[in-house]
């Protein structure tokens, strides 16, 4: 019995419709992706498998890097103008003036480490300069002579601020500690003790996330 032979034909997908969809998925991951916001010192955060996301307002951040009791203490506000309003405060408390574009571009800013005395010019350079390692030398946080406790103050009038802004009926201001993993436990402390004596005794040692132990 003779054998019928099948015609062969060619075999083609039409990927116009794929790559449509493809150009469109990448074009909104661009679009709505946050860019990673640069930092003055870089923190090495210790592991845990903890989820919980920090509010993106209303946050104050106590960044404590390596280095000796009074160095390397950085600050940071989430929300605009609660930042230009803290920093209204503080100026007001120093006796140092701010433009109102410097107060816009500190509201931009990213954490900072310096004295209040020192901050216009933090603020009038461009990102990258300062970024610089080693630029920023912290805020003074004891109380020694000659050497005002400035996270404190910062930390007060974060929340005085806040209370202005909300006349005291909005929400409340969260606190975090970010810490370097290697970083020695009485450093850490001495911050914890800082919001204690405000009566601040909730808040969140920010770690980054590992995969849980089997």
């Amino acid at each position: 019995m003779a054998k019928l032979k099948m015609s062969k034909k060619s075999t083609s997908i039409d990927m116009t419709a794929m790559c449509d969809v493809a150009f469109l998925l990448l074009t909104f991951f661009i679009l709505t992706a946050t860019a990673k916001v640069p930092e003055p010192i870089t923190i090495d955060t210790p592991n845990s498998t903890v989820k919980s996301k920090l509010p993106d307002n209303n946050l104050v951040m106590v960044t404590v890097g390596k280095g000796g009791a009074d160095e390397n203490v950085f600050f940071d506000i989430k929300g605009r103008e609660l930042r230009k309003k803290a920093l209204e405060l503080m100026g007001t408390e120093y006796g140092v003036t701010f433009s109102d574009q410097e107060a816009e571009q500190f509201s931009l800013m990213e954490s900072f480490g310096v004295p209040i005395q020192n901050l216009k010019e933090i603020i009038n350079m461009k990102s990258a300069d300062r970024n610089r390692a080693g630029l920023q030398p912290g805020i003074p946080f004891t109380d020694s002579i000659g050497n005002a406790n400035q996270l404190k103050k910062w930390i007060y009038t974060a929340r005085q601020a806040n209370i202005e802004l909300t006349g005291g009926t909005g929400d409340e201001l969260h606190f975090a500690i970010k810490g370097d993993s290697k970083l020695q436990y009485p450093k850490i402390k001495k911050i914890m003790d800082i919001f204690q004596d405000q009566k601040i005794n909730t808040f969140d040692l920010v770690t980054g996330l590992r995969g849980k132990d089997f």
